[in-house]
């Protein structure tokens, strides 16, 4: 019954945001919002995905979790019951707030969900950069002095990156995006965020936005200094290049290129998303083809005994692996 599937995006608008989704991946914005995220795969209580093509259109991922999660998942395990993953786009044309997610003690104890994700860097304007971890010899107490004076800014390390890049994010790192990117983001099913500084703007209300001092302060590991981006080298895999990204218990994701058309790579059973970064690709499986486009994602559901890719022209995707299966 299931087959690869894509969903409908789910928009969000944020202080933050622009009109970049349309103009790279052809994203029907609504007019005249800055929109920020849009929710590619997602199964939470306010946002869940609706299936966009084949017989079950219309349909939404918490239904398939309800009624076929074994044929969904394989060996993967669930979120609490939920997807396990929530994956977007970001189009950050302004700088995000300075924030930490919860690793798991410090959420169960503050009544939040951990988050530990991955970003894709997609489009970068020249200058752009990360706020990632903390700056070397940063302590506790000078981080929270910072937060009393309004220079905590300082505390973080900052990247700069490109294209092509790529920065895990282990729940209780302080990080941020910077201003002129677009990003490809994997993380845990969690929408728990707490702010440490927002640059003293007002959100989409007029109003400053909510700062969450006290449970920033115990969420954020202090002995992260200074972290680097994922630096995999491509190997050779026949007509493409791969390189691995991150292995994670939570998920692994490879980088896959190919210079050429009509290139063929066939993946075994196993719970996949698949995502266009540049070209295009068709996925072949449960006797159904599916054409891709940049900024397109594929849910490719464990039941089905093989999957095959073919490019279209020149392109670039990402595979990512849910827990408890490998990509390749």
């Amino acid at each position: 019954m299931l087959y690869p599937l894509t969903f409908c995006p789910i928009f969000h608008e944020r202080v933050w945001g622009g009109r970049r989704l349309a103009e790279l991946y052809a994203k029907p914005l609504p007019a005249g919002k800055l929109i920020g995220e849009s929710w590619e795969i997602s199964d939470r209580p306010e946002a869940a995905s609706v299936i966009a093509n084949g017989p079950l259109a219309g349909r939404t991922l918490r239904w398939l979790m309800e009624h076929h999660r074994d044929d969904l998942l394989g060996k993967a395990a669930a979120s609490s019951g939920r997807f396990p993953l929530l994956i977007k786009l970001l189009d950050a044309r302004e700088k995000l707030s300075l924030q930490v997610h919860p690793p798991a003690g410090a959420a169960n104890l503050l009544g939040g969900e951990p988050k530990t994700e991955l970003w894709y860097i997609a489009q970068a304007d020249p200058g752009a950069e990360l706020f990632v971890g903390l700056r070397r010899g940063v302590t506790r107490d000078l981080f929270a002095s910072r937060l009393e004076d309004g220079t905590v800014a300082d505390c973080f390390h900052r990247l700069p990156v490109r294209a092509g890049d790529v920065m895990f994010l282990p729940s209780g790192r302080v990080h941020a995006i910077g201003a002129g990117l677009v990003i490809f983001e994997i993380q845990q099913n969690s929408d728990t965020t707490y702010r440490v500084f927002d640059w003293n703007r007002a959100g989409l209300d007029g109003k400053p936005r909510e700062l969450h001092l006290d449970e920033s302060l115990a969420s954020i590991d202090f002995n992260d200094f200074e972290p680097r981006l994922a630096a995999s080298a491509w190997e050779s895999q026949g007509a493409f290049e791969r390189r691995t990204l991150v292995s994670d218990p939570l998920f692994a994701m490879e980088a896959w290129r190919c210079g050429a058309n009509n290139q063929r790579i066939r993946f075994p059973a196993g719970l996949r998303v698949l995502a266009v970064v540049e070209g295009g690709a068709a996925l072949s499986a449960g006797g159904r083809t599916l054409e891709l486009i940049p900024g397109q994602f594929a849910l490719i559901p464990a039941v089905l005994n093989e999957t095959v890719l073919q490019t279209t022209t020149a392109s670039s995707v990402l595979l990512l692996a849910i827990p408890g299966q490998e990509p390749g």
